[in-house]
């Protein structure tokens, strides 16, 4: 590979799979603004626009990833599930947004100006 090469490759192995799927990463963005307190799990749903079940099967992967972590207690005689970033998950989260700013800087430099004529032309199909 020739050196040019080498410095436009896109770095799709540094992206992180565990984060790479809408719904994951609503979640991550949802639990890392709430980083102090962390999130209800209601809110959560609510915020990601997830089903109950839909949103547990995220969090378990999530959970097993060691990214967040779920706390189940009872307030007043009403159960609340509280979800938190752990530090891994914050580092793991940040690398990730990283990775795919850099991917995503990559493939627009790479579409040069003929990017910026698609752009206007969906912009303007999308007001009519």
């Amino acid at each position: 590979m020739s050196k040019q090469n080498e410095e436009t490759t896109i770095p799709h192995e540094t992206i992180e799979r565990i984060f790479h799927s809408p719904s994951r990463t609503a979640i991550m963005a949802a639990v890392c603004a709430a980083a102090r307190t962390g999130v209800t799990f209601s809110d959560l749903k609510e915020a990601c626009n997830l089903t109950d079940g839909n949103l547990n099967g995220h969090l378990n992967a999530l959970i097993g990833h060691g990214a967040v972590k779920m706390k189940k207690e009872i307030v007043g005689t009403r159960p609340r599930t509280t979800i938190s970033v752990t530090k891994a998950g914050l580092d793991g989260f940040t690398h990730y947004l990283d990775a795919l700013q850099t991917v995503l800087k990559t493939a627009k430099a790479a579409l040069g100006p003929a990017s910026k004529k698609s752009a206007a032309f969906s912009g303007r199909a999308a007001r009519a």
